[in-house]
């Protein structure tokens, strides 16, 4: 069982806004040029367009931020070397998520009967958030240097639970990227869909889940997986 992370087994929306606000008031202390310069929309803005420009951030987000976080500095004049402590405030933050309320007390059930795993293109610490040891395997698109929905980075996961595609069922909360490039890797593609979004006529889940009681559901229904 691999599963996706953000929005998958925590919030991720309100994690991000209060990361960033934290590290635009460390700004607002610390380098104070580049605060009064770059509000969080025009940071925001100049990812995008570095992403759109330079494809290798895609999958690297960690590097994305610092790359712009650089070149906002470089701009003002700001000491450069500040831009490690700036991205620690971030990153620290980055990883104070709250999972939903089913996510642990199924992990523990989940981790008794099936080996565990997880793949994401996002940069979350798990032993920050001390969940690590859920995990058997963790894929992060950034230091593996492929990103979802590429085959690769699901083989990978698969074979770090020394387990085939075919053996493997995938959870997350993106059809495209979770759902769809799973199954086109071989695995089955189970869409957590926590907030109510709707389905795509194109994408066809091995199953449809709010919770991970759903998930386990599914997984002791005889004719499910």
């Amino acid at each position: 069982m691999l599963f996706d992370l953000d929005d998958t087994l925590w919030p991720i929306v309100p994690v991000l806004e209060r990361a960033e606000n934290l590290l635009h008031d460390w700004l607002a202390a610390h380098a104070p040029a580049v605060a009064e310069r770059y509000t969080i929309d025009m940071l925001r803005a100049r990812r995008q367009a570095l992403m759109q420009a330079e494809p290798r951030y895609r999958i690297d987000l960690w590097g994305l931020r610092h790359a712009t976080l650089c070149e906002a500095f470089r701009q003002v004049g700001a000491d450069i070397a500040r831009v490690d402590q700036a991205m620690a405030v971030f990153s620290t933050a980055r990883s104070a998520v709250t999972p939903f309320e089913d996510v642990l007390p199924g992990l523990l059930r989940l981790n008794a009967r099936l080996a565990v795993g997880s793949i994401s293109n996002g940069f979350a610490d798990l032993q920050a958030i001390g969940i690590a040891h859920h995990f058997q395997a963790s894929i992060a698109a950034h230091r593996f240097g492929r990103a979802k929905p590429d085959p690769q980075i699901f083989h990978a996961a698969c074979a770090a639970l020394a387990v085939q595609p075919q053996q493997a069922v995938y959870v997350g909360d993106d059809l495209l990227l979770d759902v769809q490039g799973a199954q086109n890797a071989g695995l089955r593609g189970v869409w957590m869909n926590r907030f109510g979004r709707s389905l795509t006529a194109d994408i066809h889940p091995d199953a449809v889940c709010t919770t991970l009681h759903e998930l386990e559901r599914w997984l002791l229904d005889p004719i499910g997986p």
